[in-house]
């Protein structure tokens, strides 16, 4: 195995990590004294595993892959306080998370410290946090509750396994507007006559870094695998195709659906967690598997 200098860090929010659905309620309907005086009394009861649970525990599991160093990080950025935050702190240590760095935001939002701490991927129940984790350019996507399966997540498959939408996530909106202002003939046309690569969008960088991980092993062993599941077609593939090849990016598997839905194929997949902008997407595919909403172009706007 080669081992490569990078670190892959990912940010992860109190309320995705664990189930706060019970304290969020005090909060929103008695106010922050309530709330924290609730914590505090409860701050020795452990609380249940979130929706981002079962992925994070297997993000960590990765590090056994290598020696002594670690290679993957898990960031707690908490709008808690170090006083609320303990009880939180108490339930990473009972259920055996390698989580050590943490900030405690004392109720504002804990995106200005995504890049201070090199985060690379930010997930989060707050939607406002996830936008300006964003517009700061970093991937940032808000955990949509699903069924219980994800949070019954097989943890005997080592193998993480990421799904990601194409337009508006890994590439720029650009041709999503084309295809929203002007017409699908339009999409297809710029597509075909495109003679430059996709523009960058929110998780490109979030790939190359996973992309590092990924080349430390033979693919046929790696315990990392990905996928592209967009709703382009033929001829609209080859740009994307091209695009990936431009940037030096690899994609285990790429599913070109023609706009045919997208649960099955992502279920097929086994996939731990799926990206996409589109809400519909998301809200179908989370009946199946944690989800990540990206709240980013043109259909997120307005």
């Amino acid at each position: 195995m080669n081992k490569s200098i990078s670190k892959l860090i990912i940010g992860i929010s109190s309320r995705a990590l664990f189930n706060l659905d019970a304290s969020h309620d005090i909060y929103k309907k008695s106010g922050v004294e309530s709330y924290k005086q609730y914590q505090i009394e409860n701050e020795e009861n452990i609380l249940e595993p979130g929706e981002a649970f079962p992925l994070v525990k297997k993000i960590l599991n990765l590090n056994k892959f290598y020696d002594d160093e670690k290679r993957i990080e898990v960031i707690l950025l908490s709008r808690n306080s170090s006083d609320t935050g303990l009880r939180i702190r108490n339930s990473i240590e009972a259920h055996n998370l390698d989580i050590s760095r943490a900030a405690f935001c004392g109720g504002e939002s804990p995106h200005r410290y995504v890049k201070d701490f090199g985060v690379h991927l930010f997930l989060s129940s707050s939607i406002e946090d996830v936008k300006l984790a964003i517009d700061s350019e970093v991937a940032a996507a808000t955990i949509i509750s699903s069924d219980s399966k994800s949070r019954d997540s097989d943890m005997t498959k080592e193998q993480l396994r990421i799904a990601f939408d194409g337009d508006a996530v890994i590439f720029s909106d650009e041709s999503e507007k084309i295809y929203q202002e002007k017409g699908l003939n339009a999409f297809m046309d710029n597509e075909k006559n495109a003679k430059s690569p996709l523009k960058a969008g929110p998780f490109k960088n979030f790939l190359l870094e996973l992309n590092k991980i990924q080349n430390d092993f033979d693919q046929d062993n790696c315990p990392i695998r990905t996928a592209l599941v967009t709703a382009r077609s033929a001829p609209s593939d080859k740009r994307v195709i091209k695009t990936l090849r431009e940037w030096g990016v690899r994609i285990d598997e790429s599913l070109f659906l023609g706009g045919m839905p997208k649960k099955d194929f992502l279920k097929s997949f086994d996939a731990d967690i799926f990206f996409d902008d589109q809400k519909n997407n998301i809200l179908e595919a989370s009946s199946e598997l944690t989800s990540g909403h990206v709240p980013y172009g043109i259909k997120n706007k307005g």
